[in-house]
């Protein structure tokens, strides 16, 4: 070995120590090797930081950026939607069914693209059905990983392999788009079976709690309150009655804060004392459990096991509860709530009210606002930010944070239009990817779908800071020559094996090289030297390439790939959590692989 070989082997020791112990966070440890290789002169300044304008960078900031219009303007919502009604409230439904459709769009575009694109909407989704997200963003990460192997222009590595596939000055017979399918869906159905067993077991907060947001705090703090529940309106209700005449706030100390009107088919969400009920209808109240049941007991109505009718307009990426406090030059000041038809003005229902030392649940609106009371609201998340975008002097001032955001949906047909923009030129243009989907994250700036401001700061810069900061690592790894010395040496230990024991060397050495360098780096160097070795052994060339080709996606153990870093700040992992996960999932796709070409591709 050379002292450059042994430097960089040194380095990436260094980075290794780094990523398990977790001493500094992981983009530090992209940037320490960016710094740290120049000055060892393992690579050129240049080349230090290469990473940030490559082709893999551009790209995770273009898709993120594109996958931040499509959220912004609700199409995600239409995407979360029927999952969302398939999976009922099983979170294995959910699991299932997000990473199997990931997994099938990773077969058709770059990984890192279909993860992102449905990054938001499992966000969405976990926060809605209150289930950790990092239950679910690991599952979907590894399968946009795995669905990669399912045709042969899912991955970097396999679209390489035709070309790289040259033996003797001779060129061998290509493999066709779906030639490897077979092992791509054994992978992705194994995947899903691993998560669904043994998820529970070996993903973070599997045991802890779910970030339920502000609103869940709030009814904690205060302590009349409950939780939000559904009530149906029997068919021999003797109605219409309003709620005034029904008295629900002053006897049962319960707030109807929607009513679905089964007549008219409309959910009302800031429902007025003269609003009617009646058969048929469903409510929306917050308040105690034990004061529910016991106005359905006298009332006659149903209550049910959760939501349904309100499910999607009272769930919580769509509505909830904040605190506000009456300004000093506020409007409010000395004056009713109903003097000020506060519930036409501000589309809000007032929940309670706190006033000197006393905290308000009843006769709300009867009373006099004055400066620094405190009013808990509940309503549409688009309400609350209109409300606090109002020019100043502003009524209120608000003391909780906001979760939602205002939408727009007018916009959802151009965001569509420019990630169909970007797709194509990807596909029938053969355009590079980062310019195809920087082209997209452009138009949507352009037209309007997301603000500049905006699409600074969807872009998670953690992520692109471990990824250039490990580019030019693999860079040191090849260029001196580190990466071809082991695997000669590797390859060289062999002997003569038989093919399957052949190929499973290819397989684990391929996996461990993908985990630092990058998974073409690692295809560009082993096919050649494992099809001659293939050749040598008796076996078949094109198969030990396939092996190489299939087995760069084997990379779960770190957060290196482009995919695991993306989704490691959103689902609050820790590179030991890709360890405790990834090792068995490394393992399981070595063998479904191994297995399905021994039985079914003749080797």
């Amino acid at each position: 070995m050379t002292p450059e070989m042994i430097l960089t082997i040194i380095m990436l020791t260094f980075a290794v120590v780094l990523f398990v112990f977790e001493w500094v966070r992981v983009d530090v440890v992209g940037i320490i090797m960016m710094v740290m290789l120049p000055l060892t002169g393992l690579i050129s300044a240049k080349e230090a930081f290469v990473g940030l304008s490559s082709n893999a960078v551009c790209s995770i900031i273009a898709v993120i950026i594109i996958g931040a219009g499509l959220d912004k303007t609700g199409v995600m919502n239409q995407v979360a939607g029927p999952i969302i009604r398939l999976a009922g409230n099983s979170e294995s439904r959910v699991i299932a069914l997000i990473s199997g459709a990931v997994g099938v769009i990773s077969s058709m575009m770059q990984n890192i693209g279909a993860a992102a694109l449905f990054m938001p909407a499992t966000q969405r989704i976990a926060k809605r059905m209150e289930i950790p997200v990092s239950r679910i963003l690991m599952p979907m990460g590894f399968c946009a990983i795995i669905g990669g192997t399912l045709t042969l222009v899912g991955a970097s590595p396999t679209i390489l392999l035709n070309d790289l596939m040259v033996l003797g000055g001779e060129k061998l017979a290509p493999f066709g788009l779906f030639t490897q399918t077979p092992i791509g869906i054994c992978l992705l159905i194994t995947a899903i079976i691993y998560f669904l067993l043994f998820g529970k077991f070996i993903l973070p907060a599997a045991k802890g709690e779910t970030d339920r947001g502000v609103t869940a705090a709030l009814m904690e703090e205060y302590k009349a309150l409950g939780n939000t529940f559904e009530l149906d309106i029997p068919s021999d209700f003797a109605g219409p009655r309003t709620l005034q005449e029904l008295h629900i706030r002053s006897k049962f100390l319960l707030t109807v804060v929607a009513i679905h009107h089964a007549g008219e088919r409309q959910i009302n969400l800031t429902p007025r004392s003269h609003n009617e009920i009646e058969a048929g209808d469903a409510i929306a109240v917050v308040g105690k459990e034990k004061n529910v049941r016991r106005m359905a007991g006298e009332l006659g109505w149903t209550l049910k096991d959760g939501m349904e009718i309100f499910a999607e307009s009272l769930a919580r990426t769509s509505a909830g509860m904040a605190e506000t406090v009456v300004s000093p030059r506020s409007e409010l000041i000395g004056k009713t709530m109903r003097e000020v038809n506060f519930k036409d003005h501000y589309s809000l229902n007032p929940i309670a009210l706190f006033k000197g030392n006393r905290i308000y649940y009843t006769g709300l609106t009867q009373m006099a606002l004055s400066m620094g009371d405190t009013l808990l609201l509940q309503g549409p998340w688009e309400r609350f930010h209109l409300v606090k975008n109002q020019p100043q002097p502003r009524a209120l001032t608000f003391a909780t944070p906001l979760e939602g955001e205002i939408l727009r949906p007018k916009k959802a047909k151009l965001a569509v239009f420019w990630l169909a923009l970007a797709l194509i030129q990807i596909i029938a243009f053969k355009i590079q990817l980062s310019v195809a989907l920087m082209s997209g994250a452009l138009g949507m700036i352009v037209t309007g779908v997301l603000s500049v401001d905006e699409a600074y700061r969807a872009v998670d810069w953690m992520t692109v800071f471990l990824l250039a900061g490990l580019i030019p690592l693999g860079m040191a790894f090849e260029k001196t020559g580190t990466a071809a010395f082991i695997a000669t040496k590797v390859l060289g230990l062999l002997g003569h094996p038989s093919p399957i024991v052949l190929l499973t060397a290819v397989g684990i050495m391929t996996s461990c090289f993908t985990l630092f360098i990058s998974n073409v780096g690692a295809t560009v160097l082993l096919v050649p030297l494992c099809m001659n070795m293939a050749m040598m052994a008796g076996a078949d060339p094109r198969m030990a390439a396939l092996v190489v080709g299939l087995s760069a996606s084997n990379t779960f153990v770190l957060p290196t790939h482009q995919v695991n870093a993306l989704i490691m700040r959103p689902g609050g992992y820790r590179t030991v959590d890709y360890a405790k996960a990834g090792v068995v999932m490394t393992l399981l796709f070595l063998v479904v692989e191994l297995t399905i070409l021994y039985f079914f591709y003749g080797i």
